[in-house]
């Protein structure tokens, strides 16, 4: 990732990563080298499973403690009052409904790193934030997928 590329995030999100990261640093380190503690004593490390697993978990856990803190470095709070000016923004709450469909849907048009799409959590770098980035009640989008171009009508935004 690039040290300067804003990573943006709702406070809830920032608390998580927060949280994540103390679990790692606190708990999950201290643990593991504990293990690696106990592997190397078993001896001959070459053939140690133990060590070895140890060692694999301890990569890719120091590399995901790295991850974090450059996120917390370059975080951007997403402005809760978005929408003030009409227009979809990052950090909305966004009701479309899709042509042809009878319910409409919302989602919260947060950064990658909270995006979850089957909780209603979509990324502005998502073909569907992208389209809603900018748009206003009443605006027609239309979104390619892999079974063809889908419209959506903006229903309302908070």
């Amino acid at each position: 990732m690039n040290d300067h590329k804003p990573v943006y995030l709702t406070p809830e999100g920032l608390d998580a990563i927060k949280a994540e990261l103390q679990d790692l640093l606190k708990v999950r380190r201290p643990a593991l080298a504990a293990r690696l503690h106990v592997a190397i004593k078993q001896g001959d490390l070459s053939e140690n499973a133990d060590y070895i697993a140890a060692k694999e978990e301890q990569g890719f856990m120091e590399g995901r403690i790295l991850e974090l803190q450059m996120m917390i470095r370059n975080v951007k709070l997403i402005d809760q009052n978005c929408g003030m000016d009409g227009h979809v923004t990052i950090g909305c709450h966004v009701t479309v409904i899709e042509e042809g469909e009878e319910e409409p849907e919302m989602y919260h048009v947060v950064g990658p790193t909270e995006a979850d799409p089957m909780h209603g959590r979509i990324s502005y770098e998502s073909p569907l934030g992208i389209a809603l980035l900018g748009r206003i009640v009443g605006d027609r989008v239309a979104v390619r997928a892999p079974a063809g171009e889908i419209h959506f009508k903006v229903l309302e935004i908070k």
